[in-house]
């Protein structure tokens, strides 16, 4: 399971690919204010990339020492303190998801 939400983040990864080649084609008739503001688009998409990679890492880390404590290697307030961790992480994840999920549905209500 965790896997497929990894290769989801993949997949934004590689949309960050093609918006850095746009990006640099657009680049250059773009100056001063438009230029800095795409450059800051590009931070959003790493941040939220990072953001994804680290919900990934921390659901891997709190399975791993959930395994652990199952197997005794592992203590019971470790293994509460990785999985807490894990859903505080997938909660925000959650939470920008409806965020951005809504302010999409209210774009496309606006009348042109």
């Amino acid at each position: 399971m965790i896997d497929s939400v990894q290769s989801a983040s993949a997949l934004s990864l590689t949309r960050n690919l093609g918006a850095t080649a746009s990006e640099s084609s657009l680049g250059a008739g773009l100056t001063g204010q438009a230029s800095e503001a795409a450059r800051q688009a590009l931070s959003f998409a790493s941040v939220m990339g990072d953001m994804a990679s680290g919900a990934v890492t921390d659901l891997k880390q709190a399975e791993v020492k959930s395994f652990e404590g199952i197997q005794g290697k592992a203590n019971t307030r470790e293994v509460v303190d990785a999985v807490m961790q894990a859903e505080q992480s997938l909660q925000t994840a959650i939470a920008f998801r409806d965020k951005i999920v809504n302010a999409y549905l209210e774009i496309t209500k606006i009348q042109i």
